[in-house]
């Protein structure tokens, strides 16, 4: 157990196995609800299908082998504004590869990124051009995960943005990308605002920016963007209870999912089946196995309250300048079946934007869907900004 300081220290995940033997044992004893008849996914998650994942949870998934496979990349650990801040810092074997701080959202984590970080750092070993290397940076968002739990008020996208920003100096580098989905979206965009004169560029796989107010902002939509705007209806009509439940009384929840493993399974599952690309199996989209690894990382950590606090804390801790990123390039990639979205001619009255994207498959979790499409556009968004 290291001694967290201002100084970087190397970090290995590691769970006890009476720390599994008990999920298991709490899986076994669940309390499932009950379900009316034929209404699926309806009300809420459906009850076969978390049941299911339960049951490979405790019986076939490999913990062990999840984190081999996690511990197989290079962890760090520091502490920054009291902070304990975890990170997956993949350098490049190409020497002037640059600096990208990756970051992920909530119910994700470093997990997300498991498939993108070989690409990204050795492009030459994927069939791809070596001028286009990253050295990855992927914190763990304070208070997810191996970052967390966090320990007082106020730690908000931009607390967090600056945060990261302090990360990536303090790992030695003075130029660096950053991007991100999700909450990694919003913080990605506030570092960039926070550190201007060392972020050569932003790219994003979600935006939530809003009409800007002029009389054509409405005029011309394509069927594609009828599309987007079709899904931002539906999610903030049908599917956004959660945001507010988060936002509003976390504590709460918490107590619930921090007991549970099968509460955070329905609460964390449920988001893989309404928020991927698929024909009615998620696991088309996202595979179970990663699924659980994902729920895992919560678990084993305790910090499913803690890490939605970030939604309690977004109100309070917004600055004047929110949501852009000033003169910093700005990248966006777009999926059909992203929460949010955004015209481009929205986004070119309010930003400096360079690359965009629009993609006919892939959802909210672009880097576990389509990860090959993702680390195609990050490539293509940064190669003019080295």
């Amino acid at each position: 157990m290291c001694i967290l300081s201002d100084t970087i220290h190397e970090f290995t995940i590691t769970v006890g196995n009476d720390e599994i033997t008990a999920l298991i044992e709490r899986l076994s004893q669940t309390r499932w609800p009950d379900q009316i008849t034929d209404t699926g996914w309806d009300y809420g998650v459906n009850a076969e299908w978390v049941r299911d994942l339960a049951d490979y949870w405790a019986n076939r998934f490999d913990w062990g082998a999840a984190e081999a496979h996690l511990n197989s990349f290079d962890h760090v650990i520091t502490e920054i504004d009291g902070q304990k801040i975890h990170a997956i810092h993949q350098r490049s074997p190409n020497p002037d590869a640059l600096p990208l701080l990756i970051s992920h959202g909530w119910p994700g984590s470093v997990v997300e990124f498991l498939k993108i970080i070989g690409p990204l750092t050795d492009p030459e070993a994927h069939g791809g051009d070596p001028a286009d290397a990253f050295h990855v940076i992927a914190p763990s968002l304070p208070g997810y995960a191996w970052s967390g739990p966090t320990t007082e008020r106020g730690w908000g996208p931009t607390r967090t943005a600056k945060a990261f920003a302090t990360l990536a100096s303090r790992l030695g580098y003075d130029r660096y990308g950053v991007q991100g989905g999700d909450w990694g979206s919003i913080i990605s965009q506030e570092i960039a605002r926070a550190d201007p004169d060392h972020v050569v560029g932003c790219h994003v796989n979600m935006l939530t920016t809003q009409p800007p107010g002029e009389p054509d902002d409405m005029e011309d939509i394509t069927p594609y963007e009828q599309q987007l705007l079709d899904r931002v209806a539906w999610y903030r009509a049908e599917d956004n209870g959660y945001f507010r439940i988060q936002q509003t009384r976390p504590q709460t929840l918490g107590t619930g999912l921090n007991d549970s493993p099968a509460g955070l399974l329905a609460w964390i599952g449920e988001k893989f089946y309404g928020w991927t690309d698929h024909d009615g199996d998620p696991f088309t989209a996202v595979d179970r196995d990663t699924i659980l690894t994902n729920v895992s990382a919560y678990w084993f950590t305790e910090t499913i309250n803690s890490s939605t606090r970030m939604y309690f804390e977004l109100i309070p801790t917004i600055e004047a300048g929110f949501g852009g990123t000033g003169a910093v390039p700005l990248g966006v990639s777009v999926f059909p079946k992203e929460l949010f979205a955004a015209r481009r001619r929205w986004v070119e009255k309010s930003h400096n934007l360079v690359f965009w994207a629009e993609h006919d498959r892939g959802g909210h979790f672009a880097a576990l869907e389509t990860p090959d499409v993702l680390v195609t556009d990050i490539r293509d968004c940064f190669r003019d900004l080295r």
